[in-house]
């Protein structure tokens, strides 16, 4: 395993937009790097087998289900029959329940379903950090106290909680409806399709905008009070 300071992550996704997202929300978590950005199944093995052979070897592996030239869970599976240590978190918008109960029995520790927040990345990236660590720390023999704790940080909540009066759930709906918009969208456009109002929306974009998930600019040409727009970062 990597050293406990620095964690090395390998983006597998087909989409390279996409995969270069979940870089940059890679490299907003302290304590982790991306090792590399990998396009496609075929090549994942031969990407962490040069990065150990480098002396760099992949500790985390994020791995979208639906890629162009294999599926994630025969991915998973390689990897695991493989001499790397590394864990998975799926990265997908599957949810098929089958896919989910496969996921588990292909050695997949952490499922994360799109879209996601950015606070919902960083709690699985640092989830999947303690429990790694606390396996580590248990030396060749674990014991049950250990066991149970690195189980146990896999399904932690996040050290950072939303500020008062927001809810997870409507922020995930908030933060899907920017991020699938096809431009940027105002506190009232999205109240509109989220059914609430325009008040309630704008706390929950803001919220978006100070933790630069969202890009917040002034929308010129409307009449009336100023107008803010959104768009995802």
């Amino acid at each position: 395993m990597g050293n406990e300071q620095t964690l090395r992550v390998l983006i597998v996704e087909d989409d390279p937009m996409t995969a270069e997202a979940h870089a940059d929300y890679v490299r907003r978590v302290p304590g982790f790097v991306v090792a590399d950005i990998c396009l496609s199944g075929a090549d994942v093995l031969e990407r962490m087998n040069a990065s150990a052979a480098a002396g760099d070897p992949v500790d985390i592996v994020l791995l979208d289900m639906n890629l162009t030239d294999s599926h994630g869970l025969e991915v998973a599976r390689r990897i695991n029959r493989s001499s790397h240590d590394a864990n998975i978190i799926a990265v997908t918008a599957v949810r098929h329940l089958q896919v989910i109960k496969s996921a588990l029995s292909s050695g997949i520790t952490l499922y994360l379903i799109k879209p996601f927040t950015f606070a919902a990345f960083r709690e699985k990236l640092e989830n999947q950090r303690e429990f790694r660590l606390n396996l580590a720390r248990s030396g060749d023999q674990a014991t049950q106290a250990t066991v149970d704790d690195a189980f146990s940080a896999l399904r932690a909540s996040p050290k950072t909680r939303l500020p008062k009066g927001l809810i997870e759930e409507t922020l995930r709906a908030v933060s899907s409806e920017v991020q699938t918009s096809d431009g940027a969208v105002s506190a009232t456009e999205v109240g509109q399709q989220l059914d609430l109002s325009r008040v309630t929306v704008r706390r929950y974009l803001e919220h978006l905008a100070n933790t630069k998930q969202v890009i917040k600019e002034a929308r010129h040409g409307t009449p009336g009070r100023p107008e803010f727009e959104y768009r995802w970062a």
